[in-house]
């Protein structure tokens, strides 16, 4: 009983403002979806990210080893996304990525504040920074055909993730009313994005349902796999173990039906990936939290 307590403590706040989100479109009231994705991804994310970084307790061995475990989880789960796709006949452009990228920043970031406490917040945005550079490289490759890597370096949270990760090793700290200052636009980003999150389901044009669901059935269970094999492989600490498998098991992202719709690459089958595994991760994250504590 007090494991269940505990479990729906973590993930009750996450679902709950996801679903205000997604009344709150179901209502009709305006929602500038792109404005305020806007300022959570090139403002409040990155001061998450470094504000994170600089006051977590983390050694540099271990970060090291979760950087690593990350970018070796992902490199595995693209191979095996890109395989699956090529032996089910399905189309590279609209489903590699999406199998490959969860929902790191919206999900898994606050299941792992939750979770973990301040120490898995810092953890899970080195996995979301590992993902986000991956997405906008090897990401876009696969659904454009071509990779943007002049991209990534006018990404703010490339810079955050840089400057913490410099701050945390060196022992620097910032000016306590800058610390502030960075903190409470940091604040801001998970119930932006969880709130985003939610009104771009409700918006969402979903297709071929079926398929999306033994489609999200295998990502989770290949991210659960790779995950727990690439925490095992580096030996990470119980909390960066714990943290990394989350953050693999995380559903379907947004942008990957952002992307999609873009390079016009059939963004209504991913939309359906989106809604289902979203769904999905209702129950099966308390289920994988409840191992993992």
């Amino acid at each position: 009983m007090d494991m269940a307590l505990t479990v729906l403590g973590i993930v009750a706040p996450v679902f709950l403002l996801g679903t205000a989100g997604f009344a709150w479109s179901r209502a009709g009231y305006d929602y500038p979806t792109e404005f305020v994705t806007r300022m959570a991804m090139t403002l409040a994310v990155p001061c998450l990210i470094f504000t994170a970084l600089m006051g977590a307790e983390i050694e540099a061995a271990a970060l090291t080893a979760l950087s690593l475990a990350a970018l070796v989880a992902y490199v595995a789960v693209i191979a095996a996304s890109w395989a699956l796709v090529a032996l089910t006949g399905l189309e590279r452009r609209a489903h590699v990525a999406p199998l490959a990228f969860g929902n790191t920043g919206n999900i898994g970031l606050p299941l792992a504040l939750f979770a973990y406490g301040e120490t898995g917040l810092g953890l899970a945005v080195v996995v979301f920074a590992v993902m986000a550079l991956l997405t906008f490289t090897v990401g876009l490759w696969l659904v454009a055909g071509a990779a943007q890597p002049a991209r990534v370096l006018r990404e703010p949270m490339l810079w955050a993730t840089l400057l913490g990760g410099l701050f945390l090793s060196q022992g620097w700290h910032t000016p306590d009313w800058l610390t502030r200052a960075l903190a409470l636009a940091g604040q801001m980003a998970i119930p932006l994005m969880l709130i985003t999150l939610g009104v771009a389901i409700a918006r969402l044009t979903p297709g071929r349902l079926g398929r999306a669901a033994w489609l999200s059935a295998a990502k989770l269970a290949l991210g659960l796999a790779v995950g727990v094999a690439a925490g095992r492989a580096f030996g990470l600490e119980p909390v960066a173990f714990g943290v990394l498998v989350l953050q693999m098991a995380t559903p379907v992202a947004v942008t990957s039906y952002l992307l999609a719709e873009r390079y016009d690459a059939d963004a209504d089958a991913v939309a359906g990936l989106v809604m289902v595994s979203t769904l999905m991760s209702v129950a099966a994250m308390p289920i994988t939290l409840s191992f993992l504590l």
